[in-house]
């Protein structure tokens, strides 16, 4: 039987917390000032990252930010004044290129959050938030540092970070605890 007392647990917070240790807070200042400033915010993330931004995005909209997740049938085009805000860990994935060419081509400002900075969604943002975790990219022989399988860090840090960032964003805009709870869904 596994306890919190389970040294895997205790591995597995202390490697959250090394990432935080390393994360550049005036990046996540920055990109915070971004999603502020933005006429509109849409995301994008692929496979267990999209779980961690559709969170993320539902926290900006109970802040009454506008939001849209990309895929989903009601996301408006973006724009000059708009932000595409991509997670993609490895660096690069197919569909997170071909997106931020397209948001680029329509003036959106595009701002990556990646534990690989060399890869070339990071080559083609605006800006680059560094999440300096452990992803598929290097999950693998002596690459590999994370207790956790696969992504699972990586994932697990956008979580903490994303939490931060509303903190962070609900400061910045004034927004009052009650007032992000009124716009919680009633149809649970």
């Amino acid at each position: 039987m596994n306890s919190p007392s389970n040294p895997i647990y205790r591995n597995a917070v202390a490697e959250l917390g090394a990432v935080f240790e390393r994360i550049d807070d005036a990046k996540v200042d920055g990109a915070v000032e971004a999603i502020a400033r933005a006429r509109s915010t849409v995301v994008f993330g692929g496979g267990r990252e999209r779980l961690q931004i559709m969170g993320f995005a539902m926290r900006l909209y109970h802040m009454g930010v506008p939001v849209a997740v990309e895929g989903d049938m009601t996301t408006p085009p973006v724009g000059p004044g708009d932000l595409f805000l991509v997670t993609v860990g490895p660096g690069e994935i197919s569909t997170a290129v071909a997106l931020i060419d397209v948001a680029k081509k329509a003036g959106a400002k595009v701002l990556v959050i990646t534990a690989q900075p060399e890869g070339r969604a990071s080559r083609m943002a605006d800006e680059i938030l560094l999440l300096p975790a452990q992803t598929m990219a290097d999950d693998q022989g002596t690459a590999k540092t994370s207790v956790l399988p696969m992504g699972s860090l990586y994932e697990g840090a956008l979580f903490v970070l994303f939490e931060v960032m509303i903190l962070k964003l609900r400061d910045r805009l004034a927004v009052t605890p009650e007032a992000m709870r009124e716009r919680h869904t009633n149809l649970e």
